[in-house]
């Protein structure tokens, strides 16, 4: 049987949590000097938040469709998910697609620093992991955009007449 690395294995600290991110899991992180939080800086891997509720469903529909594990940050206090994802998104262009992300409060980070969970007291109620980061795979941001648009448009109400 094998054995999945988690941070654990190589204690837990912010430093060696970050340094298993880096090495296990390909993330670009570094420890912030002045808060000790976990960062990585988007570029390759960038991220998609939204609401814990939709969030979850894209969780299954993804599983149905057999992509990941995709890791996930949760944010109790905000009450949203974060996805790791690809950043192979294109810039979107389309002002209705906008519109109907912006109603449905999902955000795409593509560039700046994005805060990982990390082991200090009090950092978890910040950022927990909902589906840890273990290895280096993480989906298509291009995929899981188009699952949520998809589960966004399976949710609105159809107009089927005067009655």
């Amino acid at each position: 049987m094998t054995h999945a690395h988690t941070a654990a294995d190589i204690g837990d600290s912010p430093q060696s949590r970050s340094l298993f991110y880096r090495k296990v899991c390909g993330l670009p992180t570094f420890v912030d000097p002045t808060t000790g939080r976990i960062m990585m800086s988007a570029g390759s891997t960038g991220a998609v938040m939204m609401p814990a509720d939709l969030a979850q469903r894209v969780k299954i529909e993804l599983h149905r469709r057999n992509v990941g594990p995709c890791p996930i940050i949760g944010h109790p206090r905000a009450g949203t998910w974060s996805y790791l994802v690809r950043a192979d998104m294109e810039p979107i262009g389309d002002p209705a697609v906008v519109a109907q992300l912006w109603r449905a409060h999902v955000v795409v980070v593509r560039d700046g620093d994005i805060t990982l969970p990390s082991p200090e007291p009090g950092h978890q109620l910040a950022r927990t992991w909902v589906v840890a980061a273990t290895t280096p795979f993480r989906p298509s941001g291009t995929t899981l955009l188009a699952c949520v648009r998809e589960l966004l448009d399976a949710a609105k109400p159809r107009n089927h007449g005067p009655y």
